[in-house]
């Protein structure tokens, strides 16, 4: 008869808005000696408090994994009990709860798939009894804040944790320093993506399903924003016990980018509306330069407070139009922040356009206006700027301040082309792809730049500030 090794994983998430900045937490702990194994904790972006819980949950089994990887074959048959406040992770993954939410369908088969469901138990504990992992989330969130990555060479979170009792009679504690450095390795080779399918590999549908046996209660029906950064990667950032990790080689793809460190991440928000805006008229940085109407400045102060709720934006920069220098001192004036000013992220030059609706620049400049559409070289009218004159300033742009800023959150003010502009770079999309992009005034559209000069888009055109 195999020898069991029984090990006790306590994880949680929160998320400071819900949806807000967020960020989990993971501690394995030895049952037998109440000894601290492996901690892992990583700031999630924009997610809610259950992406976040199960996203702690997920770092935690793999975190206890990797500590015996021949468990079951070579090794110890493995035990892991898991104890979190969250009763709609713990429910849902005991199969008493259904997983009705699409957001927590893939977080649930991820964590199921990890390890074998019949050596893993659940436990729902007080929040009191989790001080230990929500210490590890918030300090991840606080890292985030501040624009790092969570270090688990300067953690305080144990040293805040009560005391444990050992559990008796469950085996020998093990070599935690060695079992650490193993959970390192293992980890950093999930991020990298080798050797590391079975962390993460999927269930069917038969696998991941509660037996048919158990009872099954409703769910709660609280609505989950759906986010799709905070479901997309590998769970490796935070599961050592000095610090270090591997950096493996930049990958390309949706996965989660290679450790480079914290992105240079740029939020982008459209000005606000002006008198022009709604009736859709050319409106560059060659015509009149208007101010914002009673609508945008409406607009501009709903994008303030959302940002001040999310606690996330670490410095401001704007195009020098007036429309986007009064939307910034908005949001400025409500974060206490300084405004800088960036000539590269101003609008298109119009020429002779400025002013004009769609239909009255096709009635005036019929030939002019088909060869724009069709041609990216093409300025428009009367010496205006072509859209490849527009990229190449705006990608100057994007590199001085992804230089100047990396590993900040930056809010950037700017316009529709640029806007555009950006996104359609960082995904490598043709010219034409400018014309298949709705951006509303005020929306708020995301972009990330790793240092390996990987990009990712994680959000556009967001309007639910607004509403």
């Amino acid at each position: 008869m195999s020898a069991v090794r029984r090990l006790v994983v306590e994880a949680d998430g929160g998320s400071r808005g819900n949806p807000g900045p967020a960020g989990y937490g993971a501690v394995v702990i030895d049952a037998a000696t109440g000894e601290t194994l492996a901690e892992a904790a990583e700031y999630i972006g924009v997610a809610t408090n259950n992406v976040a819980e199960y996203r702690g949950l997920i770092a935690g089994l793999t975190a206890a994994k990797a500590l015996f990887p021949d468990a079951g074959t070579t090794g110890p048959d493995l035990r892991v009990h898991v104890r979190m406040d969250s009763k709609l992770v713990v429910e849902q993954m005991s199969g008493r709860w259904k997983i009705k939410h699409p957001d927590m369908k893939p977080l649930a088969a991820r964590a199921a798939a990890i390890l074998p469901p019949s050596s893993v138990t659940y436990e729902w504990i007080p929040r009191a009894q989790n001080k230990h992992a929500d210490r590890l989330a918030n300090e991840a969130m606080d890292a985030g804040r501040d624009g790092r990555q969570w270090e688990a060479a300067a953690s305080t979170a144990e040293l805040d944790a009560p005391a444990r009792t050992p559990l008796p009679d469950r085996g020998p504690p093990g070599d935690a320093a060695a079992g650490a450095a193993k959970a390192r390795a293992a980890l950093a080779a999930a991020r990298g993506g080798t050797d590391a399918g079975t962390l993460f590999e999927v269930p069917t549908a038969e696998e991941a399903a509660p037996p048919s046996a158990e009872p099954v209660a409703p769910e709660p029906t609280a609505p989950e924003p759906t986010d799709v950064s905070a479901i997309a990667g590998a769970e490796a950032a935070a599961a050592t016990a000095s610090g270090s990790a591997a950096t493996p080689a930049p990958q390309v793809g949706w996965a989660a980018a290679p450790d480079l460190g914290a992105p240079a991440t740029f939020i982008l928000l459209r000005h606000g509306e002006t008198a022009l805006t709604p009736e859709k008229r050319f409106s560059g940085s060659g015509g009149t330069d208007p101010e914002l109407s009673g609508t945008g400045r409406d607009q501009a102060a709903r994008a303030a407070a959302h940002f001040a709720a999310l606690g996330t934006v670490q410095e401001i920069v704007s195009s020098p139009l007036r429309r986007c220098r009064e939307t910034a001192a908005a949001v400025a004036d409500r974060l206490g922040l300084e405004v800088r000013i960036d000539e590269g992220l101003r609008e298109t030059d119009f020429g002779a356009w400025e002013g004009l609706t769609f239909g009255e620049v096709r009635e005036r400049y019929g030939d002019d206006l088909t060869a724009w559409l069709a041609d990216p070289d093409t300025a428009p009218t009367g010496g205006g700027e072509s859209f490849t004159e527009v990229a190449t300033r705006v990608a100057a742009a994007r590199d001085r301040l992804t230089a100047r800023y990396a590993g900040r959150t930056v809010l950037l003010v700017t316009h529709v082309t640029p806007i555009k502009t950006l996104v359609r770079l960082a995904l490598e999309a043709p010219a034409q792809a400018m014309f298949r992009m709705e951006l509303s005034a005020a929306s708020i559209s995301t972009v990330a730049y790793y240092g390996d000069g990987n990009a990712s888009v994680r959000l556009l055109n967001d309007t639910s500030h607004l509403r």
